[in-house]
Formats: structure tokens, sequence, C-alpha cells
């Protein structure tokens, strides 16, 4: 099978849609992200998935900590803008959860510490133990087939 191929079928498995932002010297960084999920109850415990290739992988290093943003179905702009997909230059404010930055108006705010990371393949992925999270009662963006969708109503 070649990549295309590999990556049509994994774009057959719909998702939420993420911001992960960490914050080194002062700054904050965010990336777009779908590779993630629960882990465990207890711990409580989630993972993401980082590319070799990204920025976002040595501030979550230095780091040791970040969020989790899922995003409402309003702002798959914000999901462009952090995947580099928009022209649209604007100053993204994020509120604070343990002085941790979270995208105001996510579906859900999680914060975590990093708690292991494993190199597989061409990605790292961070376990990380969750210290803090909010929740809105908001519908959530969702990515099916390279493809922004919304929950439909039953």
């Amino acid at each position: 099978m070649d990549d295309r191929q590999f990556r049509n079928a994994m774009g057959k498995f719909a998702t939420g849609v993420t911001v992960v932002a960490t914050e080194v010297a002062g700054n904050v960084h965010g990336m777009t992200a779908n590779a993630f999920m629960s882990v465990s109850l207890n711990p409580k415990l989630v993972v993401i998935s980082i590319a070799e290739k990204a920025q976002m992988l040595e501030k979550i290093k230095q780091s040791k900590s970040f969020s989790v943003n899922i995003l409402a179905a309003d702002q798959q702009e914000l999901s462009m803008i952090f995947a580099g997909q928009s022209k649209n230059q604007q100053e993204i404010v994020f509120d604070r959860l343990e002085g941790i930055p979270v995208l105001p108006r996510a579906t859900a705010q999680i914060v975590c510490e990093v708690s292991a990371e494993h190199d597989e393949g061409d990605h790292t992925l961070f376990i990380g133990k969750v210290t803090n999270l909010k929740v809105e009662d908001s519908e959530p963006l969702i990515y099916f087939s390279g493809k922004y969708r919304l929950l439909a109503e039953e």
C-alpha cells in the first residue's frame, strides 16, 4: 500500500478536531491535531501524537505540559489557523487554566502534565496526566474524509 492509500483509509475514521497548546519562555504555541485519545480513567491520562518534523514537538518537550482544546462547531477558522491553512492573520487570545494556555469557548479544555513520551515511527506519543479540565455545552467540530463536518440531529 502507498502513503496516500493509508492516509485515505485513516481519514475514514471521524474525529473531533483539537488544538494542542503549550507555552515556552512566555510564548504560546499551538497546532491543530486529531491524533488524541483518552487512555485511562484512573489515573486520568490522555495521549497526543506529534510528528517529528512539527515545531510543537520540541516545545512540549521543553514545557512538559500542554492543553488539548476540543474545538466547537463554530471554531473551524481556529483549526485552519493552527494548521497553517488560513491566510487570516489574527491575534489569538488564550485563557488560562492552571496557568496553561487554553482556547476560549472550546467544547473542552484539558490541561496536562507530560507523564511519559514514546518515540514511535515518525511521531512522538506524549502521555498527559490530566490536572484540570473545563467542559462547555456546545457541539463539536468533526473531521472526516478530509473535510470539516458537523454533527447531524437525529
